[in-house]
């Protein structure tokens, strides 16, 4: 069992007031908070080794540019990536998902088709349509049922040679439902498609082992798993990341440049155009190893319990219901009572010091299958506690109150 007092003493702001009442920080699908080693790491680059990376023969490049490489190594093994190329840093899930659609561009043609899951967040939906609009390829998409879940009866049905790109998120940041996405890779790669799985959040849940799962792509984002924000990884088969075309052109990411022709780089650097993100790529590997000094079977056993308690008192409250009711579910509830609009509810809750999310949660598709404006999104990490959900479960009672 984990100390949990012990670890919320690693994290500065979860012992901060917000309107006078004790901070209850329920919006880690939005983004995590980070620890104290986290935020020296921060400072501790800036104080002694700040300099530009791959580019310098004098010591302080070098020390840059050592722990930059560390930092890759280490997400690779994190990951469980064949090759430290194969993983590329990014500034997040959602430009590691354009990377792959800008690179695809040219590989599809009109007639192709790509699927995408109704439970998708819109930064894997958007691209996907930009992407069909200027190939000619056509955007099939795999239907949910009442409970959340994709209906995978359906998803078989719509694959074919068509299919050339599958994407789907691995946990659905609105609703908590884990997809069975080794099942949707191994049925999507039986008919020639590629697989670019949304991986924001589930990396602040679980390790994916990208060998494992088979993924020809795995998007994620640092600052939902205790680290800086403007960070990322996309991890991409390296014969893909051989087949795909630079997303950017600039410094770092050529081999030659003459005005006649210009020779691009070797993996990863052939995707890594410009100064990158030094300091947070850095750190990133830090808050990776934070992580799995705590141990993720841990994380995973501290947050089911979170979600079954706040389930369970959530339900006790009259008129209330949860969307997102399937089995495999992260720790994520999302919630409306009857007649009070999400908005209501999250900005009384907040006067009482408790942070949720309220909205469509960039997944509109989600609520307009609902018939509903948003919800209420209650999203926990392992340094939660259920006094925290005892907290909360009051102040929606006394919102709804107030509201009624």
């Amino acid at each position: 069992m984990l100390d949990i007092q012990k670890i919320r003493a690693d994290f500065p702001i979860l012992s901060e007031k917000v309107n006078g009442k004790p901070l209850v920080y329920f919006d880690n699908g939005a983004t995590s908070q980070k620890p104290q080693i986290v935020i020296d790491a921060i400072a501790k680059y800036y104080q002694e080794i700040n300099a530009n990376i791959h580019r310098g023969v004098h010591t302080l490049s070098q020390l840059a540019t050592d722990a930059y490489e560390i930092s890759r190594v280490k997400i690779q093994h994190h990951i469980n990536a064949k090759f430290s190329h194969e993983v590329l840093f990014t500034s997040g899930t959602t430009h590691g998902i354009n990377l792959v659609t800008n690179g695809f561009a040219s590989i599809l043609k009109p007639g192709d088709e790509v699927v995408v899951s109704s439970l998708e967040h819109h930064s894997n939906i958007v691209p996907w349509q930009m992407l069909c609009e200027k190939t000619g390829a056509t955007l099939k998409v795999i239907p949910m049922n009442e409970n959340g879940e994709l209906i995978i009866e359906d998803f078989d049905a719509l694959l074919s040679e068509k299919t050339k790109v599958v994407t789907v998120n691995h946990i659905s940041n609105a609703l908590g439902i884990i997809n069975p996405i080794k099942y949707i890779i191994e049925k999507a790669h039986a008919v020639g498609a590629a697989v670019l799985i949304d991986g924001a959040q589930a990396v602040p849940h679980l390790k994916p082992d990208v060998q494992d799962l088979d993924c020809d792509f795995y998007a994620f984002s640092g600052h939902k798993m205790c680290g800086p924000t403007g960070t990322g990884i996309l991890y991409g088969k390296e014969e893909w990341l051989n087949k795909l075309p630079p997303y950017q052109g600039g410094g770092e990411m050529i081999k030659e440049v003459t005005f006649e022709k210009t020779t691009y780089a070797d993996l990863p650097h052939k995707f890594e155009a410009g100064t990158p993100n030094i300091a947070g790529g850095i750190v990133l590997g830090t808050a990776v190893d934070y992580l799995n000094n705590i141990g993720f079977d841990n994380i995973q056993e501290q947050e089911n319990a979170l979600l079954a308690h706040a389930t369970k008192r959530l339900l006790e409250i009259e008129g209330l219901k949860i969307y997102g009711t399937g089995k495999n579910k992260a720790s994520v509830v999302s919630f409306n009572i009857d007649g009070i609009h999400p908005y209501d509810i999250g900005s009384i809750i907040d006067k009482l010091g408790i942070a949720v999310r309220t909205g469509h949660h960039c997944a509109q598709p989600i609520m307009n299958f609902f018939c509903i404006p948003g919800t209420i999104r209650a999203s926990f990490s392992f340094y939660n506690t259920i006094e925290e959900i005892d907290t909360m479960v009051e102040a929606v009672k006394k919102a709804k109150t107030m509201l009624s």
